[in-house]
């Protein structure tokens, strides 16, 4: 059984003798915020992949949290939403400090000095309690030296925050853990105190005594929920003690404990379930990538070789630093001695004891702590290894439990070896200076054990801030996106994209080029490119990023904007498209006195012939209001003249927002709201190809975005004669909208389709950053459905867009009525049943998997539904019987 003088620690606080060591905790963390600030201050380095990439959700969470509906259950869902992979604690929490310091990397990083200031009270309460205040105190002067955590305080990335967090929950778990067994402290009565506490009566019975254990449990039920939503890594180090926590539980039938433990797992659930729950698949489908993936790429060892069940052990020097590991080691051998010879000669050097019994009992605390700290550690560093992708910073979250077992084997070594204990100490924070800080030589080190210098880069800083300034300056109305070539720490997507939000959320940076399909989508479909001459980086199609910068620099449809020269003797060149998709053209000030003007269509072109089952090129020129233009969707319909009964072979649809969803919201500054502005837009659309031929005219409606009201709108004379003879027209690349609506049409076909829908879905959103596209889609088809209920492929597409928003409520009715629609189509009752399973809606999903398997019951993909769905409801005989189908379904197709 665990078991430690609670009522020391207890009776510490009450009386106030923690304020000397509050007061050196606050030293030490101030020193080390000087040390931290003064780096910071000399380093020029531009954020690299990880740290812009989470710089950036900061700013995203930001901008969410300065129109917050806490009384809104849709807002939250969004809010959730914002970071589907990483749990967002970090991002909140640097919402605050972006909005008092600003959108700097290093004013951002301040929200580390309150993680910083967490971790050392955690550290000194956890080493005070287990053990004494000296231990206390050496484990928070050792995590301010420890290299892989001082390392961590320099970088925006999650693994200083998850180390702070878990050590915080670690914490309340064991003042929960061992208060129940305070009873059992061998100074729960005054009579064999230690000297340092004495006199001090017994503790009465009081109702905050009895709440204690109940109170103490909420605090770690909330510390852990917290500790998951900095980072799901966390329960890697916190599993294991609390597994180990639960079964000893019921192994002693502590029934009261238990119950306890049972309110601690309960508060943890509201903190992190509505995040997990949210975003549980892609957390699932992302893990792959985030681990086995980055572990080939990185060169991390396989599982089933000695250097991987090794790797934190053989780089602990490393991430310690070897004189704090090898002076408290001493110690802790020095121990293991006592432990063998029956604590004879044990002394504590805190208290003072003398007596042989007082001697017993210190031992056999301190004997239980290291075990409870060693439960913990080896947990950790079997999960840890389980983790195929590995890196030192990633153990560093058990790198504070660890400095308190090492902190007590130093306070262990006798008094004659002060000055051993003192030099390794000092020795440590000479290390870590000359680890920071250019002091001495600057020749990195040879060995791999040996921790490469972490010097403040004062070179010229990368010009990514003037390549967002010229991107805007050229095109002050639009939403722009960057396609970033290179990827090298200096320069690559997330941090382009990171210096394109600082300023005004108006610049947007994405990878492409890496898929050879989609190279020449990739060049059509983007107005930005920026490409870098001599070191690519971490490319890893370098054949196709070189044809990707070859098809820009040498196609003709783009032009130079603008080159720097970078400090690694290399050119960084921006690339416009030189007849852009969208123009934007203010048209002279406003009339104050007069209403603001609508929109109109001012001019439509289009060849005059064109094929049907090809792109056809047309232009479209609005004017009106700012704020009427960019808050305008377009629902327009080329519609055959005259008379027919081919309803839908004599139309097709163009809808999209004014601007192709590229226009900024925010109004133009310092024109009048009144100001008119031109809106040009060279498009293409699609004609299908089962047109019947004849002559199209336009057909067009105004729809607010804002507010859902409809008016139409007078269209120029204009006609499209659709020939199947006429020569195909170069055309553009197909608007977003269109594109899904194309892939929509494809929903029927089941599983055939899905993988290319997947596929065409991840290039298309890396060409519109902030996924617009869908809710134009999703309007303009909610409208189409109001005047055609009976629309199939209406409700198609308001589906797929609706699902790819993950707005279950809406998905589950948009797929609903599309199995009213077309009943017969298997796979519709497939996909609403797969909708209820994400959001846990088992039963509701069975309903729908009943009417498939009745259409088609040899689907593999139906019956793995199935399985699925039995297993939510706890039927394990159904799962059993649809994984046989399953089975065997797969082997006839196959």
């Amino acid at each position: 059984m665990v078991g430690w003088d609670s009522t020391k620690f207890f009776l510490r606080v009450k009386n106030l003798h923690w304020l000397p060591d509050l007061l050196i905790v606050i030293g030490v963390g101030l020193a080390a915020m000087v040390s931290d600030r003064l780096w910071l201050r000399l380093d020029h380095t531009t954020p690299a992949w990880d740290a812009a990439d989470y710089l950036t959700g900061s700013l995203v969470h930001w901008q969410a949290l300065q129109t917050p509906h806490w009384f809104s259950s849709s807002w939250w869902t969004n809010l959730w939403l914002l970071s589907s992979k990483i749990p967002p604690l970090v991002y909140i929490s640097s919402a605050p400090i972006i909005s008092v310091f600003g959108k700097a990397p290093d004013r951002i990083m301040l929200i580390f000095l309150v993680y910083s200031m967490v971790l050392l009270g955690a550290v000194y309460a956890l080493g005070t309690y287990l053990f004494n205040r000296r231990v206390g105190l050496w484990a928070v002067v050792f995590c301010v030296l420890m290299p892989t955590l001082y390392e961590a305080r320099l970088e925006y990335l999650l693994d200083y925050p998850l180390t702070a967090m878990v050590t915080l929950a670690f914490l309340c778990l064991t003042l929960w853990w061992s208060d129940e067994h305070r009873k059992d402290s061998p100074y729960e009565n005054s009579q064999n105190a230690p000297t340092d506490l004495s006199p001090h009566p017994p503790i009465p019975p009081s109702p905050l005594g009895i709440l204690r254990p109940w109170l103490l449990a909420i605090a770690a039920g909330i510390t852990l929920g917290l500790a998951l939503m900095a980072k799901q890594t966390a329960g890697l180090f916190l599993l294991v003690p609390l597994v180990w926590c639960g079964l000893e539980t019921i192994w002693q039938r502590a029934w009261k404990r238990l119950a306890q433990f049972g309110v601690l797992l309960l508060v943890s659930v509201p903190v992190w379930l509505p995040w997990y729950r949210t975003n549980w698949l892609l957390i699932l489908t992302s893990s792959k990538r985030a681990t086995i993936d980055s572990a080939a790429i990185q060169g991390s060892p396989s599982l089933l070789t000695l250097d991987a069940w090794t790797f934190y052990l053989r780089y602990l020097p490393v991430m310690v630093s070897i004189p704090l590991l090898l002076v408290p080691l001493l110690g802790l051998i020095c121990f293991w001695r006592r432990s063998r010879l029956g604590n004879r000669g044990f002394r504590s050097v805190e208290y003072g004891l003398r007596s042989q019994l007082d001697r017993q009992q210190a031992f056999g605390s301190a004997r239980r702590s290291l075990g409870w700290l060693l439960l913990f550690m080896l947990g950790a560093y079997l999960l840890s290894t389980l983790n195929p992708n590995k890196d030192t910073r990633y153990f560093a979250a058990g790198l504070p439990v660890l400095a308190v077992m090492l902190a007590y084997g130093f306070t262990l070594l006798p008094r004659s070896w002060r000055l051993v204990q003192w030099g390794s100490v000092a020795l440590a924070g000479l290390l870590m200076l000359t680890a920071l800080f250019p002091i001495f030589a600057q020749a990195q080190p040879s060995s791999p054990l040996q921790r490469q210098r972490s010097f403040p880069y004062q070179g010229a800083v990368y010009p990514l801030e003037q390549v967002i300034s010229e991107v805007r300056k050229t095109a002050p109305y639009l939403r722009s996106t960057i396609g970033v070539l290179p990827s090298t720490p200096e320069l690559n997507q997330h941090n382009v994209n990171f210096f394109g939000l600082v300023q005004n959320f108006q610049v947007y940076g994405r990878q492409v080029g890496t898929r050879r399909v989609n190279l020449t989508q990739d060049r059509r479909s983007l107005e930005w490119f920026l490409t870098k001459t001599g070191d690519q980086g971490a490319i890893r199609t370098p054949d196709l990023q070189t044809a990707m910068v070859q098809q820009v620099e040498q196609s003709g449809d783009f032009e130079l904007q603008k080159s720097w020269n970078l400090p690694d003797s290399s050119q960084l060149k921006l690339y416009h498209r030189q007849v852009p998709s969208v123009d934007v053209k203010q048209l002279g000030s406003a009339d104050t006195s007069t209403v603001p003007s609508p929109v109109q269509i001012d001019r439509v072109v289009v060849p005059p012939n064109a094929p049907p089952g090809k792109a056809v090129p047309v232009t479209y020129q609005w004017s009106g209001s700012w704020q009427k233009l960019q808050g305008g969707l377009v629902v327009l319909t080329w519609k055959r003249q005259g008379e027919s009964n081919q309803k839908g072979r004599d139309r097709w649809l163009h809808d999209h927002a004014i601007g192709i969803g590229t226009l900024y919201p925010e109004q133009p500054k310092p024109v009048s709201v009144l100001t008119p502005f031109q809106v040009t837009e060279r498009l293409a659309m699609f004609a299908p190809a089962d047109l019947i031929p004849g002559a199209y005219q336009l057909e067009a409606v105004y729809l607010d975005r804002t507010t859902g009201e409809t008016s139409p709108l007078a269209v120029p004379a204009v006609t499209l004669q659709i020939n199947p003879t006429a020569a195909p027209i170069p055309a553009p690349e197909l608007d977003l909208v269109s594109q899904l609506r194309s892939l929509a049409g494809t929903l029927p076909k089941g599983t055939q389709s899905l993988e290319q829908i997947s596929n065409e879905v991840n290039r298309i959103n890396q060409y519109d950053p902030v996924q617009d596209y869908l809710l134009q889609a999703q309007q303009a088809m909610t409208y189409r459905l109001t005047t055609e209920p009976q629309n199939l492929n209406y409700a198609y597409t308001l589906a797929l867009a609706t699902v790819l928003k993950r707005q279950v409520n809406e998905a589950i009715s948009a797929l609903q009525r599309v199995t009213q629609l077309d009943p017969k189509n298997a796979y519709v009752h497939a996909y609403l049943a797969f909708v209820n399973l994400y959001d846990f809606r088992a039963g509701a999903a069975q309903q729908s998997l009943n009417t498939a398997l009745q259409i088609n019951p040899d689907s593999p993909e139906i019956q793995a539904l199935s399985g699925i769905a039995a297993l939510m409801r706890g039927n394990l005989m159904q799962a059993w019987n649809h994984a046989q189908a399953y089975q065997k379904a797969d082997r006839l197709r196959g």
